[in-house]
């Protein structure tokens, strides 16, 4: 794995830590001190996504994440990606097909008060609770575009190419176009600023043939962003209405938003759709006036969703590393793992964002864009859904991302089937393993390619440490350090999948066994947190 630069992981932990960091110094986990000297070694931070695509229109999931923000805190999940929360064109929308960024379900307007999640009311109890649990929450914005207009304009356009942005495949003509954003409900409350033809670069649909295409509209300096991804030529237009981000109107009504949604709800950051359809520049300075606004750091992730890492390592150097990205070659690398027979587990991280950019990289396993039944679909094997959270919970490098589907399971799909927790409702003890135990040195046993473990050391302060033993073959064991000062413990699985103790040795070794394709994660018996495990209750919806 890449060396880890001290001021980048100092960068990463106050971004993260949020305002429930504010004033904690955080030192290189591995910087010798002298023993009057020690700082308290910073704690490991998980992020949940709480929400799938499927999740019930009956807008009470502001109610269920109010329920469910003790258990959570209690698991060691720390920061809570909600879903976007803003109105959109319809009651039912998950929010990408985004309206109006001012109304968080707080005007009847689109069929409802509420979005799908709930209403304002109700997410400001959220964000009460959270704040005095200490939770964090990342606001899901979804800037690249609107939809659900409240008229339609004329305005003059070409057609495009699908496959080639770039290429024209009409004459200049018009069209009537559904760009026409007036907000009755809302009227002129937190913003008054009204969206017309000109303040987008692109559209779907003609109201006066009912035709759809891409429709690139024309104007003074009307074009497509060039600092996009280049994808299909440009990949400026994605979905609905492109905003363009070269009209300072968009800009800055879009960066106003920003400071104010983050006051209203109490963030400590965002997730950012779709960033490689719009403008790099902006959304920099989107961050940096947030940033500024705020008088402190905002954790900040973006998707961009690429299998290959070619094209993210720049766009995090772009971005000044102000910015963090899913790491979606290491979603491909699971998927490939588990779907072939006998794969190396010591390729995991080969290729990845992790293995370069360690404290810019959220790692993850699932996420409402990859789940069964969505478009960006990627099978991770179900018996390797424990394997894959070991690599990203129990080990340095990277900030994991936990699914909602995950540990409370999805609602429906192509068959409307209801598939429960992963890995039996273990994800949940596998997060508090590593709040707990999962800190320290990081020693490896990597000889065979079916049978990997490794043993994290703990530190002065937290001394406990674990052994992890992952298997995608047959039954095995690894004789593994875990240090002298454990001598004639007596250690065991926290999962409860494996039943037999290891017994440590005088010279601080252990021989840890695990299951056919399976996973182990050992600790001293009777480790401080032990009670704990077993006890996360993942009956959301009754």
């Amino acid at each position: 794995m890449a060396s880890h630069a001290p001021d980048r992981r100092k960068g990463f932990l106050s971004r993260v830590a949020g305002k429930f960091g504010a004033g904690k110094k955080f030192p290189a986990v591995f910087e010798h001190r002298a023993e009057d000297e020690r700082q308290p070694t910073p704690e490991n931070y998980t992020m949940l996504q709480f929400f799938e695509w499927y999740v019930p229109a009956d807008h009470k999931h502001w109610q269920r994440l109010l329920g469910a923000l003790p258990d959570l805190k209690k698991t060691g999940i720390d920061n809570i990606w909600i879903p976007p929360a803003c109105k959109a064109s319809g009651p039912q929308g998950n929010g990408y097909d985004i309206y109006d960024l001012y109304d968080l379900g707080e005007f009847n307007v689109k069929g409802s008060v509420g979005t799908k999640w709930g209403t304002k009311e109700e997410l400001l109890k959220v964000t009460k609770k959270a704040d005095e649990l200490g939770v964090g929450l990342y606001f899901d914005a979804v800037l690249n575009h609107k939809a659900g207009a409240d008229n339609w304009e004329t305005t003059k356009v070409v057609k495009v190419d699908p496959d080639n942005r770039n290429k024209d495949i009409s004459g200049p003509y018009d069209i009537d176009a559904w760009l026409g954003f007036d907000f009755p409900g809302r009227g002129d409350k937190y913003s008054n600023q009204k969206y017309h033809w000109y303040h987008f670069s692109a559209t779907d649909y003609d109201q006066r043939t009912k035709e759809t295409a891409i429709y690139r509209i024309l104007g003074e300096n009307k074009h497509f962003a060039t600092d996009v991804d280049n994808e299909r030529g440009n990949y400026d237009y994605l979905m609905f209405a492109d905003l363009d981000y070269a009209h300072p109107e968009v800009r800055n009504d879009v960066k106003n938003w920003a400071p104010w949604v983050s006051k209203q709800l109490g963030l400590s950051g965002f997730r950012f759709d779709a960033i490689k359809h719009y403008s790099e520049g902006f959304l920099l300075e989107f961050i940096e006036n947030l940033d500024s606004q705020l008088g402190h750091d905002s954790f900040c992730v973006g998707e961009f969703w690429k299998t290959s890492r070619d094209s993210l390592t720049p766009y995090l150097e772009k971005m000044h590393h102000k910015f963090t990205l899913f790491d979606a070659p290491l979603v491909e690398s699971f998927h490939r793992i588990s779907t072939s027979e006998r794969a190396d587990l010591r390729g995991v991280w080969d290729g990845t964002l992790t293995q370069v950019e360690p404290w810019n990289s959220v790692t993850l396993v699932m996420n409402h864009d990859t789940q069964p039944s969505q478009a960006l679909q990627i099978e991770v094997a179900d018996w390797f859904i424990p394997l894959a959270h070991a690599f990203i919970l129990l080990r340095i490098d990277g900030y994991p991302c936990i699914f909602y589907g995950n540990i409370y399971g999805i609602k429906g799909g192509v068959e409307n089937d209801w598939r429960g927790p992963s890995a039996g409702g273990k994800i949940p003890d596998m997060v508090l393993a590593r709040k707990l135990y999962a800190y320290g040195e990081l020693n490896d046993y990597m000889d065979k390619p079916n049978l990997v473990g490794w043993v994290r050391r703990g530190t002065w302060d937290r001394p406990n440490g674990c052994a992890v033993v992952l298997s995608n073959a047959e039954n095995g064991e690894i004789r593994m350090f875990v240090g002298t000062e454990h001598k004639g413990d007596v250690w065991t699985d926290v999962l409860g999948w494996e039943s037999r103790q290891v017994h440590i040795e005088d010279d601080g070794f252990g021989v840890f066994p695990v299951g056919s394709c399976s996973v182990s994660i050992f600790v001293k018996k009777d480790a401080p947190g032990r009670e704990k495990f077993g006890k996360f209750n993942d009956k959301i919806y009754e």
